[in-house]
């Protein structure tokens, strides 16, 4: 069985549409070969009430929350803070980290020593392509912003997400209009109620397209429904 994840990106670059939210489906698609099925995906700006009300409401649905954005040094920054908040705990500075810090950038070592201040109890993650450490607290796991630091992060630690077995997917693309199929689509899934089964309708000038995807821990399950699936909308058409 599938364990179960909630994402949430925060960013008021995000809520306004300024930069493309793209953390959440990336995050998405490493874990379901993890088996891990991804239950919500969520943006919040930079506000510490926000961010805390849905950390302390979504940690408790499942058994992952990944956080991503929030973690460099200036005022919008605020996920060190919300997260603390959110479990009622101060944010306390990790002495190793802080030092560690205070070494690489030498610069301005006090600013970038505040990111070793983290909610107390936390481990520290750390972040091999950029400087904010990112960090987890129970079943929360907070990473950065910047899609290439916060992948690399994920690379680091995604064995720690390695639950039950592997979400593996089918998709093909027919010539056909959605509505041809849906009676279709509706068999397989009475057939194969474990089995999640999308249709994605594009229109493109040559004429319309659906993309059919299947996705299923049951491996023998994906497997028959796609190729009833694959063998009922030919015959159809």
């Amino acid at each position: 069985m599938s364990s179960t994840a909630a994402i949430l990106t925060i960013g008021n670059e995000l809520v306004s549409g300024d930069v493309p939210n793209s953390n959440g489906s990336w995050l998405a698609r490493r874990l379901a070969p993890l088996g891990v099925s991804v239950r919500l995906i969520a943006a919040v700006p930079d506000v510490i009430d926000d961010i805390a009300e849905f950390v302390r409401r979504e940690a408790l649905l499942v058994d992952f929350l990944l956080v991503t954005g929030g973690l460099g040094g200036t005022p919008d920054d605020l996920t060190r803070e919300a997260i603390a908040h959110a479990f009622g705990v101060e944010q306390e500075e990790v002495a190793d980290l802080a030092a560690e810090l205070r070494a690489r950038f030498t610069g301005d070592p006090e600013y970038a020593a505040a990111w070793a201040r983290l909610p107390a109890g936390s481990r520290p993650l750390p972040n091999p392509l950029g400087g904010a450490p990112g960090f987890a607290i129970e079943n929360v796991y907070v990473m950065p912003g910047l899609p290439a630091e916060m992948e690399a992060m994920f690379d680091a630690v995604e064995e720690e997400f390695r639950r039950g077995d592997p979400i593996g997917s089918w998709r093909q693309t027919y010539r056909t209009r959605e509505s041809a199929i849906a009676p279709l689509l509706a068999e397989a899934g009475e057939r194969w109620p474990g089995v999640v089964i999308g249709s994605y309708p594009m229109f493109p000038l040559d004429g319309p397209q659906v993309e059919v995807v299947v996705k299923s821990s049951d491996a023998n399950a994906l497997s028959e429904a796609s190729a009833w699936l694959a063998s009922a909308i030919e015959e159809r058409g």
